[in-house]
């Protein structure tokens, strides 16, 4: 799978309403076939960094960037960004989360 995590620091007044305007991005990419996840969240450190972790099914990352909603929803967060987003994407093994080892819990 493709496990992709983005970090967007939103300009001020766009920290209240920066999730409402990429709704219909995050249901459109939710309803992909070789969707996997789409989870947004707060940084507990900024309140103006909301982070995107995303995963789809290997070969389906190319649909993704190359579909329309892909583009709008670009546009829709454009101007409601105050830098340009970083990002980790990388192909891994799997296609979902494990247990984590180290930390169970019965």
């Amino acid at each position: 799978m493709i496990l992709i995590v983005v970090k967007y620091r939103v300009k001020p007044e766009a920290k209240d309403t920066f999730l409402d305007a990429v709704a219909d991005f995050t249901a459109a990419t939710r309803a992909e076939p070789g969707n996997l996840w789409f989870e947004w969240s707060r940084s507990v450190e900024r309140d103006d960094e909301f982070v995107l972790t995303e995963a789809f099914k290997d070969g389906a990352g190319e649909a993704h960037v190359n579909s329309d909603h892909f583009r709008a929803g670009l546009e829709a967060m454009r101007p409601l960004l105050a830098e340009t987003p970083l990002i980790v994407s990388r192909q891994v093994e799997g296609e979902g989360w494990d247990r984590m080892g180290e930390l169970q819990i019965d």
